[in-house]
């Protein structure tokens, strides 16, 4: 067999983990040659929740490379040029179907091979669709999914196609919250669907989606909660014409977006390396049973420090912070230097409309509300604590100043005890303020 190319050091998948990972080395000397990027992408790696909000945007829409990372976080862009300079080798538009991590080899669908000493495995997620379940009609034009940029660019012609059309959203998390709005931007009619009993059922509590579903009402936006899409009609181009739900109610449609969640891209390593809570089970550097080999950001199911277990993380925060900290460890294990070991504090946070929320801690035990959660308020501000043993774990803010922000992360990473839960509903942002 011929030889393929040889790095000191692979990272595997071309995302926002991939992207900081890169720019980790080159802060912490990498030579030329050493590393390279094998992304099945076909652009160097980029911001990637710009993709359910400003590229889609009806005017002053991003594109790259306005968004390659690190700009999320502040840092500079990363242009592909930056990665020729560096000498780091961006190998794009290549798929791997094979990892043999006995032999350290990596195959591409091409049959092309790359060997490596060290593997960063930074594969993501994939999205979930509905032909996974068999969903009948779901193979029909115009019913869409994002994660990727190519995803974003089939949504961006079919807005443009369907203009002031009939949108159904189907999901009711992230992705179905960020999209309805965004459509709505667009002057589309819009209608979401999701099975659950309140959108964002993993983090909301009823109180807190109580509010995003009547601002989301008062713009126009149509919420089906209960139901799920059973099937599609379409016509005989083989466009979809509408979803049919559940419940029995038919809904026309000229393009229906999915958002149904991910699943961590860990195929390739099955049976290869430990598995734990559905990713690649690592250490608190990140490394996982197989020593070398590492996997950050969405794959990694990692020891979470400040709760005592281990935890996957799907979110950008995570995929950033847990590829620097893998490199890290990685240059400090060659220096004979020793790494803290991570110790994350769990954030969120998304932006519609006028709206934008974060959260932070742990979204378990009894929970308050407090400040103005009216929808037809101009500037809505609200928030909400968990509180669990007394002590307060979790904390969400709605509209907050950077500085408020700042103060309920805090809260979340000291857990101050609480006294009284009255108390609490009464000070409010006032508590987060004195911590």
């Amino acid at each position: 067999m011929a030889s393929g190319k040889h790095f000191k050091y692979v990272i595997l998948g071309g995302g926002v983990a991939a992207g900081y990972a890169a720019r980790e080395f080159a802060k912490q000397g990498v030579q030329p040659g050493e590393l390279a990027i094998i992304s099945k992408e076909a652009v160097a790696p980029y911001e990637r929740p710009a993709l359910s909000k400003a590229y889609l945007f009806p005017q002053n829409a991003a594109r790259l490379p306005g968004f390659h990372v690190c700009v999320g976080s502040g840092g500079e862009r990363l242009l592909p040029e930056w990665y020729s300079e560096k000498g780091i080798e961006l190998i794009l538009s290549t798929e791997i179907v094979k990892a043999d991590l006995s032999t350290k080899t990596l195959t591409s669908a091409a049959g092309a091979t790359f060997t490596y000493e060290i593997l960063l495995i930074a594969t993501g997620s994939s999205v979930i669709k509905l032909t996974d379940f068999g969903t009948q009609g779901a193979d029909s034009n115009n019913i869409l999914y994002l994660r990727e940029i190519d995803d974003a660019d089939k949504l961006v012609a079919a807005i443009q196609t369907k203009k002031g059309g009939k949108a159904i959203v189907v999901g009711g998390g992230y992705i179905g919250l960020e999209l309805s709005a965004v459509l709505k931007l667009n002057d589309f009619d819009v209608t979401m669907v999701f099975p659950e009993p309140w959108c964002m059922p993993r983090l909301f509590t009823a109180d807190i989606a109580a509010f995003y579903e009547a601002y989301y009402t008062n713009k126009g936006v149509k919420i089906l909660k209960g139901t799920l899409a059973v099937g599609f009609d379409s016509n005989a181009n083989g466009d979809v014409t509408a979803v049919r739900l559940k419940d029995g109610t038919v809904l026309e449609a000229d393009i229906v977006v999915v958002g149904v969640g991910g699943r961590p891209l860990t195929t390739l390593f099955k049976g290869q390396v430990v598995e734990e809570k559905g990713g690649i089970k690592t250490d608190a550097f990140f490394e996982t049973s197989v020593p070398g080999v590492y996997a950050i950001g969405d794959v990694a199911t990692f020891p979470l420090k400040m709760y005592n277990e281990l935890r996957r993380v799907e979110h950008v925060d995570h995929s950033r912070k847990s590829a620097e900290q893998a490199v890290k460890a990685i240059k400090g294990k060659e220096s004979g230097e020793s790494v803290p070991e991570y110790d994350y504090l769990p954030y969120f946070y998304s932006r519609s409309f006028d709206l934008g929320w974060q959260f932070y801690g742990d979204n378990v035990g009894e929970t308050i509300l407090f400040g103005d959660s009216d929808p037809a308020s101009s500037k809505p501000k609200f928030g909400s604590y968990w509180i669990k043993d007394g002590k307060v774990l979790g904390a969400f803010l709605e509209g907050g100043s950077p500085d408020e922000n700042k103060a309920i992360a805090k809260v979340a990473k000291t857990q101050p005890s609480v006294t009284s839960i009255e108390e609490l509903k009464k000070e409010g942002l006032q508590f987060a303020s004195k911590i």
